[in-house]
């Protein structure tokens, strides 16, 4: 079974490519931003904890447990957001999809293509069989990327995770490898 995680994808348009230190200031821009902000909990808010993480997140390349990707844009190198394969569990056969997009990259079609390149990746490189994706109830950008994707919605996790102090849902949606076909 293959597991080794590219370092770098591309469709021509889109670039995904390993986080360096040298993007930190970029990704603390984008983790600052309102409507990240309004999804995400418990994200890095100074550059010395955003270089920890670019880091973190390598080494966990490295182990194989998971692929964080800056994107960029292939004709002129500007950082467009992330997307993210975690928990691979290659005994299990699946991987957690994950993305962000920085305010100028957003309504461009920039997040499903770098869902796409990573799922394309996660079967094909990784030979895995299932992606799992969870977003808000109330993120419908986020729903759109997943459906335009491939994506099924599979149901509602009740309290699903920790979330600013309290509990949030989760909507659930699953790829296999023949729903990236279509």
């Amino acid at each position: 079974m293959p597991t080794t995680i590219p370092e770098s994808l591309t469709d021509g348009e889109i670039r995904l490519r390993p986080w360096r230190d040298e993007d930190a200031d970029a990704q603390l821009a984008g983790f600052a931003d309102p409507v990240f902000r309004r999804f995400s909990d418990g994200v890095p808010l100074d550059r010395a904890d955003v270089v920890k993480r670019i880091r973190a997140v390598e080494r966990q390349r490295a182990e194989g447990t998971a692929a964080y990707w800056a994107i960029d844009d292939a004709h002129d190198g500007r950082l467009l957001g992330e997307v993210s394969l975690s928990g691979i569990d290659h005994r299990q056969g699946r991987a957690s999809v994950g993305y962000w997009l920085t305010a100028s990259a957003r309504g461009r079609g920039v997040a499903t293509r770098a869902v796409r390149l990573a799922a394309r990746s996660a079967f094909t490189d990784l030979g895995l069989a299932r992606l799992e994706l969870t977003c808000a109830p109330d993120n419908a950008a986020s729903q759109a990327v997943a459906e335009r994707s491939g994506f099924r919605r599979e149901g509602l996790l009740r309290a699903h995770l920790p979330f600013k102090g309290g509990r949030r849902d989760s909507l659930v949606y699953g790829l296999l490898p023949e729903d990236l076909a279509r």
